[in-house]
């Protein structure tokens, strides 16, 4: 990236200032990737260099095949790695962060994972396992039992090969030999995380044996958070920088933004880490900062990653300093979004939004827009169609929302009609099958009520989707026209 052209070499890491030897695994992690390396793992680390919570380590698990390279990278390196800030003064401070202590496979090394979540010493499983990681079926809202590896997990003497089938075997081991359960806390972007997770466990469990299900709900608990750091994919510049900069070879570094904050719902009923002490907001109720944070942010996000796509740009820093693109996330928030939230405790919605617009333009975080846009078939349905869904509910318009949608519509037509476009999606074939539809109809896009319900009912809302469609894929020059012709609506 041109903005680290001018980067001198060897600038000082904050050293690890405790004796990893000395710490205790108390948090078992599911999904160690860049988003827990520099949100719940760095704030495990502030409070082990403050000299306590030294039984608050962390064990990370790695339970699809595409995690073995984390576990490769890490366990050459003993676990340790580089956590780099970048400031939007163009400041990097980086700290080497050691709160995790050990890491397993759970494909080859099952019965030590199952031991670990046995274990008294482990009161805290965490999950970062992605939006679409729950299992929860788009058309029903509940827990797909019908998911083949979920159906084998549930066998009575399966081998579990799921999260799912894996911490409930751990938590049987826990009833079994007379060991409280520990608590399931989600750190993924979801609404009532907490209660989602509650919800795929116990009717996973209830697949298991009914009665096991019925513990599950009345003796786990599954905390409500919200969580926020922007942290993208690391890629080999980042290495070769990282190396250049600091002098140290890192084989999985984290690059974040400077920006971090986690409001938890304080319900441990076998202990946590003092995490107030590190600036964790402990609260009672979640949901008013929850809802700021996916609909400010994270729709934010799906507003500007198709339209930046479509518009030329490769960076969240080039479409968050667009004139047209900042006037469309400025509406997007204001006249939509912030619409449909309760009132947050404490914190100026002004100056959240203002804020998030700066975050986004940070020249030296390297987001990209293609990371944005990924898996917009678990995105798109969390962030986006709840504010349309609340806004006609209350007989507001949603015409932002309807071109959000209209935005991913025509990038997905784009891509299977074979433009290079960066695309990646966990449930393709249905995107493909909904571009299919809307060659045939001007709204067919919408007919997915997986992901829309009945969205594609509203005549307003359809009018409103096939207009920006059709504006986006009208030849030359047409996604520029498109965002002029929208910011200048009202």
């Amino acid at each position: 990236m041109s903005a680290d052209s001018e980067a001198t070499k060897n600038e000082p890491i904050v050293a690890i200032n405790y004796d990893r030897s000395a710490v205790q695994v108390g948090i078992v992690h599911f999904g160690v990737g860049n988003f827990h390396r520099s949100h719940e793992a760095m704030y495990v680390d502030k409070l082990l260099r403050a000299g306590g919570s030294k039984e608050w380590g962390i064990c990370g698990v790695g339970v699809l095949p595409s995690d073995t390279r984390m576990r490769e990278a890490l366990r050459g390196q003993a676990l340790e790695y580089t956590l780099v800030e970048r400031h939007p003064d163009g400041s990097t401070p980086a700290t080497r962060i050691g709160s995790i202590v050990e890491y397993l496979s759970a494909p080859t090394e099952l019965e030590s994972v199952l031991e670990r979540l046995a274990d008294p010493a482990t009161r805290i499983v965490s999950l970062t396992i992605t939006e679409g990681g729950y299992n929860i079926s788009d058309a029903t809202g509940l827990f797909d039992t019908t998911t083949p590896a979920i159906i084998a997990d549930a066998v009575p003497g399966a081998i579990p090969s799921t999260v799912f089938g894996i911490v409930l075997a751990g938590l049987q081991l826990r009833r079994d030999r007379g060991t409280a359960p520990f608590t399931i806390m989600s750190c993924d972007n979801i609404e009532e995380n907490g209660n989602v997770a509650r919800a795929s466990f116990c009717a996973f469990a209830g697949l298991i044996d009914r009665e096991l299900g019925e513990w599950v709900a009345h003796e786990v608990r599954f905390p409500n958070s919200m969580v926020d750091r922007i942290t993208p994919v690391t890629t080999d510049a980042d290495r070769d920088w990282v190396h250049n900069r600091f002098g140290v070879d890192d084989a999985w570094p984290v690059l974040s933004e400077g920006f971090e904050q986690w409001v938890l719902e304080d319900d441990f009923p076998l202990g946590r880490p003092t995490w107030e002490e590190v600036g964790v907001q402990l609260v009672q109720d979640v949901r008013p900062y929850e809802l700021m944070k996916l609909r400010l942010l994270n729709g934010s996000h799906q507003a500007m990653a198709y339209f930046g796509i479509l518009a030329g740009h490769t960076y969240v820093q080039e479409a968050a300093t667009d004139r047209d693109i900042v006037t469309l996330l400025t509406r997007f928030m204001s006249d939509e979004a912030e619409l449909t939230l309760d009132p947050v405790p404490g914190v100026s919605l002004d100056e959240y939004k203002r804020q998030l617009i700066e975050r986004f333009a940070n020249p030296y975080v390297g987001d990209t827009l293609s990371r944005l846009a990924t898996d917009a078939s678990d995105r798109i349905p969390k962030f986006v169609v709840p504010i349309a869904r609340s806004l006609i509910a209350s007989g507001k318009p949603a015409a932002l929302c309807a071109a959000v949608i209209a935005s991913w519509a025509a990038y997905a037509t784009m891509y299977v009609d074979g433009e290079p476009l960066p695309f990646r999606d966990r449930q393709e074939p249905a995107v493909r099958n909904a571009v299919e539809l809307q060659r045939t109809e001007p709204n067919g896009f919408l007919r997915n009520r997986d992901w829309f319900g009945d969205l594609a009912d509203d005549e307003q809302f359809a009018d409103d989707f096939a207009r920006t469609f059709i504006a986006l894929t009208s030849g030359e020059g047409a996604t520029r026209n498109a965002l002029r012709r929208l910011i200048a609506a009202r």
